[in-house]
């Protein structure tokens, strides 16, 4: 079993739980137990439609917003991309109802925005019933290094070191609040406004601070909502979508047109405030969850176990120290430095096939058709094009009135296991060619 992709991987349905740095202030079981049963919508972690509709080993259906209609005809193939899924078609689900197919509030939310695609709908017949296992991208970090290490041979030595001395100097930048986030993981308590602030002064030096920050908010939305639509969406299965995108495109502006979580870092007013227009009732208790949470999913996330967290230190560290005692965190912070260099778009395919071909074989021998999200089962989920076992079906589909979703004209397309080149994904690119939203460190 390849161990750093399984690692990567959460099963709310099941009790096995990661080993912790030791000195923690709670384990992984803790969190578990007040995740799910001390929030209003704990519950859906384990008992969520999508991942009943997994585990049933019967029909799935999805559907895919694409605006590129005429090029997938053309050539017949459906390339998949990177991002959250890894190498995984992004998609939302679809549930049969009388009438049509009824779409996943988050694919409800796609149709609503995005009115300039065309939805293809996809049904995957699988073999047999598939574990709840989701990718949780935020564990990607040994998977990133490991990739970097076995083929930065494709780099220039000065790309080389260029990434090496930045990945670096964030880190080292940063060390005093990651030092503040091992602290407070290990019992000793900042207040929560002032945690919250330094967190927010953080992020812009070290950017996989702002996608554990926004996450760990959509996990509090999601979860302590008990607004009328979360409860509708609740009787349905289903996550509320909404809150964290109301969040997201309240807090970052431009947001709507690259979904960049390194730039979201509200500091505590401002949080109160975001949250106060989302759902009153939240804003008291946010900066504290986010304490809380956050450094303990960091400290879990970024050393490994068997460090000691309430001894570590991020200060003075060199990089081969890192990738001993931190590797998940170097990681991820080579992966978001990757893309500022030049020759990223001549880089891509090489470094994230690499990781893409993993991912398949791992999702293969776990018989995994349709890999979800799984830091949250919230709706995002995927086609997984190297599985053999299963058999898909794509169609052009229209929405009625209803909202509902209607197959319309079965398309002769196959699924690739090839990653889709950089210029096709939703990862788009400023004016100058740089992936946007991650600037280079000086």
């Amino acid at each position: 079993m390849d161990t750093e992709l399984d690692d990567a991987h959460t099963d709310y349905t099941s009790t096995r739980t990661r080993p912790l740095p030791t000195g923690c202030a709670e384990s992984e079981a803790d969190w578990r137990r007040r995740l799910q049963d001390d929030t209003p919508g704990g519950w859906l972690l384990a008992q969520n439609a999508m991942t009943q509709t997994l585990t049933s080993g019967g029909p799935i259906h999805l559907m895919h917003t694409t605006v590129a209609l005429e090029a997938i005809r053309a050539s017949g193939q459906l390339h998949v991309s990177s991002g959250c899924l890894v190498a995984a078609l992004y998609c939302a689900p679809l549930t049969e109802v009388p009438g049509g197919l009824r779409p996943h509030n988050l694919g409800a939310y796609l149709l609503e925005t995005k009115p300039h695609t065309r939805t293809l709908a996809i049904e995957i017949t699988p073999s047999g019933p598939a574990p709840a296992k989701g990718i949780d991208y935020l564990r990607l970090g040994r998977l990133h290094l490991r990739t970097y290490q076995e083929h930065h041979s494709l780099l220039t030595e000065a790309e080389h070191a260029q990434l090496r001395g930045r990945a670096l100097h964030q880190i080292l930048t940063t060390a005093p609040f990651l030092d503040l986030l091992l602290a407070n993981a290990t019992g000793r308590r900042t207040a929560p406004d002032a945690f919250v602030d330094h967190l927010a002064a953080a992020v812009p030096s070290l950017p996989f601070l702002g996608y554990l920050y926004f996450e760990v908010l959509s996990e509090y939305l999601m979860l302590h909502s008990t607004s009328a639509e979360t409860k509708a969406y609740a009787e349905a299965g289903e996550m509320n979508n909404r809150l964290y995108k109301r969040l997201a495109f309240s807090a970052v502006d431009g947001m709507g047109k690259l979904f960049d979580l390194s730039r979201f870092c509200p500091d505590q007013r401002r949080l109160r405030e975001l949250l106060a227009d989302i759902e009153p009732a939240l804003a008291e208790g946010a900066a504290q969850y986010t304490r809380d949470r956050l450094s303990h999913l960091f400290t879990a996330l970024a050393l490994e176990p068997g460090q000691d967290a309430g001894a570590f230190t991020f200060c003075g560290q060199d990089f081969d120290s890192l990738a001993e005692a931190a590797p998940s965190l170097l990681g991820q912070t080579i992966f978001r430095q990757m893309r500022t260099l030049e020759r990223y778009p001549q880089l891509y395919l090489a470094f994230e096939q690499a990781k893409a071909l993993r991912a398949w074989s791992y999702w293969n021998a776990e018989r995994i058709a349709a890999p979800f999200n799984g830091f949250l089962p919230k709706g995002e989920i995927g086609v997984n094009p190297a599985y053999s076992e299963a058999r898909c079906a794509v169609w052009l589909a229209e929405t009625c009135e209803r909202g509902l979703v209607h197959p319309v004209e079965e398309l002769d397309v196959a699924f690739m296991p090839r990653l889709a080149d950089l210029a096709m994904t939703a990862m788009r690119r400023d004016a100058t060619g740089k992936a946007a939203g991650h600037p280079a460190a000086a």
